[in-house]
Formats: structure tokens, sequence, C-alpha cells
């Protein structure tokens, strides 16, 4: 029984290796994209970087979109193919620009508890017997 526990977890790490090699970019720096190139293709998708740098043989850019959300991309040096995107949108942004499919939603109606004679919508709150 001592023995069982260092093999398996032996065996759950070696399983575990392949899967987190995925996070990886792959392609040999003779085919990368130069780096002003990739400055010029985010510039284009309307992100102002901050900071760019390599990290695991991938472009990684954090910086701001034109409505001054805070975004991070993960690019394929060699394709630029958007790899993975973090946006950390401002309270009432819009993300249309990220969606297409997506529109600002309204604001929520605040809700009334029902039944309440207290309160009643678009009024002054009773207070007491008035």
């Amino acid at each position: 029984m001592k023995n069982a526990f260092p093999l398996a977890f032996m065996v759950a790490l070696l399983a575990s290796g392949p899967a987190l090699a995925d996070d990886d970019c792959s392609s040999p720096m003779a085919e990368w994209q130069s780096r002003e190139a990739m400055t010029t293709y985010v510039t284009g998708l309307g992100i102002s970087p901050d900071r760019i740098r390599i990290d695991d043989g991938c472009y990684e850019v954090r910086g701001r979109d034109g409505d001054d959300n805070r975004v991070e991309l993960k690019l394929d040096p060699a394709t630029l193919a958007l790899l993975e995107l973090d946006v950390e949108f401002r309270p009432g942004a819009d993300p249309s620009r990220y969606l297409p499919n997506a529109r600002g939603l309204p604001a929520k109606a605040p809700q009334v508890p029902s039944g309440n004679p207290l309160i009643t919508p678009g009024t002054v709150p009773k207070v007491g017997g008035n």
C-alpha cells in the first residue's frame, strides 16, 4: 500500500504533461512574424499595446481598446492567429465589439416587492402614516 501513492502520483503527472503542453506555441522562430508586424496587426484591431512579451513561444499583448477596456491577447507568432482573448470591461461598457451578436443591454428595472403598499414604482416612498 505504501508504494501505491507514489505510483498513482507518477501516472497522474505523466498523463497531465501532454495536456499542459497544448498551451504553448510551437512555430519555429524562422516562421515568426516580426514584432512590428504583430504590433501593426494589434493596432489594426483597435488595441493600443502597453506591454508585449513572449511566453511559451507565443506573443502576449496587454493593452487597452478604444473604449478603455483592459485587453490581453495571446497570438501565434507565425500566423498571428488569436489563441486567447481576455477583456476586462469597465462598468457600462458595450461588449458588441468582441461579440458580433451581442448588444449593450439596457439597465434592468429595480425589483419592487409585490403587495407592499409603502412602495410604488416612480414615487417617493411613504413613511409613517402620511
